[in-house]
């Protein structure tokens, strides 16, 4: 892996210089993981904008994998080479809002944020309102199971603030109680007939065959499970071993036994919803992540206001897409 990180590094500085050459704008996009499906259609967002606005450069690079120190050590480079601005996803909030302070270079977030006591580190967050993503997660399981049960969420890294953020919404709105700005928010322990399976929550740090074999073993530790509920579409990720254990609890998923309700709407993921390997898919729209983060970064090196949809936290929300079979035709945006 530091081979491999070497290697993507040296890459980058030549990269850099040849941009820093022509003159452009160099704006980095950094994801948690390189690896990772849903990032690259920010990636493609990215360029999109780049295409569009004279002397700009998108330049996307992460980790290979979800690497939280990794990640770090690149924006650090960044900052060190000194592109014109970053927009970060970041893995550990605390740890990445350390590495940017007085950088005097624009930071923005994108995904996932800083906590709010590092607000002020960055100028702008784009991409969801992840807690909401949580809220439409839990309301779909109330209305599949309205009698309660047991649940299992699995989340990603648990420094992750956006996962944090979604398992509030869930645990909030299966318990019936409002947002308390604490992330992530105390364990279900029978509100309105819910409780959390032994073992959980599952925490995958991205690893996506890791987060396969987390679902079939509580799967298989908990034959009553009542609601498998990601906030991430981790497992969907690995197709092949997602179906397989998908088919080999079929009978369950099918007769609604144990409710699979996951985030995210890539196209593999709606796949699996249409087939009914899973009962509903609360999506992100990481194109528009990428997109928007490029304009925004213009906007703040050509001295622009920012519009924000919450000024509080400086936020600009990207917007979410809920599915169910019923509306799999209609429910993407765009």
């Amino acid at each position: 892996m530091r081979k491999n990180l070497v290697l993507l590094l040296v890459s980058f500085f030549v990269f850099v210089s040849g941009y820093a050459n022509a003159g452009n704008l160099v704006f980095a996009l950094v994801p948690k993981a390189m690896n990772n499906p849903f990032f690259d259609l920010a990636r493609d967002g990215c360029k999109q904008a780049e295409s569009e606005i004279d002397g700009v450069e998108c330049l996307y690079i992460g980790p290979g994998e979800h690497t939280e120190q990794e990640q770090v050590q690149i924006v650090q480079d960044l900052i060190s080479k000194g592109v014109d601005g970053i927009a970060v996803a970041s893995s550990n909030a605390p740890a990445m809002a350390k590495a940017v302070k007085g950088s005097g270079i624009p930071v923005i977030t994108w995904d996932s944020d800083f906590l709010g006591e590092d607000y002020g580190l960055r100028a702008a967050y784009v991409g969801t309102k992840n807690y909401d993503i949580g809220v439409n997660l839990g309301e779909i399981v109330m209305m599949l199971k309205p009698n309660g049960g047991t649940i299992c969420i699995q989340s990603g890294g648990a420094a992750a603030a956006n996962h944090n953020e979604r398992m509030s919404g869930i645990r909030d709105t299966i318990a019936g109680r409002a947002d308390g700005g604490t992330y992530p928010s105390a364990a279900l322990n029978g509100e309105a007939g819910w409780t959390e399976a032994e073992g959980c929550p599952l925490y995958t740090n991205d690893d996506f065959p890791l987060s396969v074999q987390q679902m079939e073993d509580i799967l298989a530790k908990h034959p009553d499970l009542t609601a498998f509920v990601p906030t991430g579409g981790f497992p969907q990720f690995v197709s092949k071993a997602f179906r397989r254990v998908t088919e080999k609890h079929a009978d369950r998923i099918s007769s609604l036994a144990t409710a699979v309700v996951i985030a995210d709407t890539l196209p593999m993921q709606m796949e699996d919803l249409a087939a009914g390997r899973t009962h509903g898919q609360v999506g992100q729209q990481p194109y528009n992540m990428g997109y928007k983060a490029m304009y925004v970064l213009k906007d703040i090196v050509d001295g622009n206001a920012l519009t924000f949809d919450n000024p509080s936290n400086n936020a600009i929300y990207t917007g979410l897409d809920v599915c169910m079979r019923p509306n799999i035709e209609s429910c993407i945006a765009g």
